[in-house]
């Protein structure tokens, strides 16, 4: 008997990705549709739509690859689109799961979309308007992938150094640990990196989500979670690992377009930043972009607790403690 055979095309747009299937998912395919799907939630895709239409079959594992892949995406705040799949493949996801997202996004066509666009809602989501603040005329922002991340990582470390360069929060930076700081961070899931440049960069965003989701979630990510909703009374949220903006007045409020549309593409409402305590420079920059500091925490990881600083879009302050 032949082997089935599933030729896997991806192609990117932006932050979303076409993956195109073409063959059949079956015991010897499986894997490579795993893998596939494993590495766009690596790479940090907000949107991956999957092109059904010259799939022939789909078995069980297949479907559950599919099903798995769904909720991963999910938990990350990256939406997975099915599209026209075959009535097999239907049939069966109604069997297996009558109210799964996957039956709602397949009856939509491939959208040809704008490369740029970013702005997809995930399943489930409220809607959020957010007004996102405009750039100046010159200033291009985009976003890097893992890969594109580690290319430019010396680029990007220069450009941290220079934003503390004879400030009093030059103590509380050290080139070594940023760049431990953003490999780390690109390894979480959901990772997000926002540059905005002219002919070089000038600025520079990135982070990682943080939701309601507590399955498996333990250590660092849960301690900060119940604290953070402690203090907001909210649990879904993006930690802000590091904003970078050129030390010049005129590039502060490009920092903070930047945490604003970060937000924006993530679906969330409300940034979360840890500084130093001794870090008054910090903390003082932080608030002039908006952020509200509530104060030194404890039971994080480290030899100081940090202060939490909070950023809600589009609504009051959260209440001090």
């Amino acid at each position: 008997m032949a082997l089935s055979r599933l030729d896997i095309h991806r192609r990117n747009r932006g932050e979303h990705t076409l993956v195109t299937l073409a063959g059949d998912i079956g015991p010897a395919t499986t894997p490579l549709l795993r893998a596939a799907l494993e590495q766009c939630l690596l790479d940090g895709v907000t949107l991956i739509d999957i092109d059904l239409a010259t799939v022939g079959s789909c078995d069980a594992r297949g479907l559950d690859v599919l099903m798995s892949a769904s909720r991963r995406a999910g938990r990350v705040h990256t939406s997975l689109r099915l599209h026209h799949p075959c009535a097999q493949i239907v049939r069966l996801l109604t069997a297996t799961d009558p109210a799964s997202p996957l039956l709602a996004a397949a009856a939509g066509p491939v959208p040809p979309g704008d490369p740029t666009d970013t702005a997809t809602q995930a399943p489930g989501e409220p809607v959020h308007r957010t007004e996102q603040p405009p750039l100046k005329e010159g200033i291009r922002v985009r976003r890097l992938t893992r890969r594109q991340a580690e290319d430019m990582c010396e680029d990007i470390a220069d450009l941290a150094a220079a934003s503390v360069a004879g400030t009093a929060g030059e103590a509380y930076h050290d080139r070594a640990d940023f760049l431990r700081r953003l490999a780390v961070t690109a390894r979480r899931p959901g990772f997000a990196l926002l540059v905005a440049e002219t002919t070089v960069l000038v600025g520079c965003v990135f982070g990682f989500p943080v939701c309601p989701d507590g399955a498996g979630r333990r250590g660092f990510d849960a301690t900060l979670q119940g604290i953070v909703q402690r203090l907001t009374s909210r649990a879904r949220f993006v930690v802000l690992t590091q904003v970078v903006a050129h030390p010049h007045a005129q590039n502060r409020e490009i920092a903070r377009c930047l945490q604003q549309r970060l937000l924006a593409d993530r679906h969330v409402r409300l940034g979360v930043a840890l500084l130093h305590p001794a870090d008054l420079a910090g903390q003082a920059l932080f608030s002039s972009w908006g952020w509200q500091n509530m104060g030194e925490v404890v039971g994080l990881p480290g030899l100081v607790a940090p202060c939490v600083l909070v950023l809600l879009v589009g609504g009051p302050a959260p209440a001090g403690r």
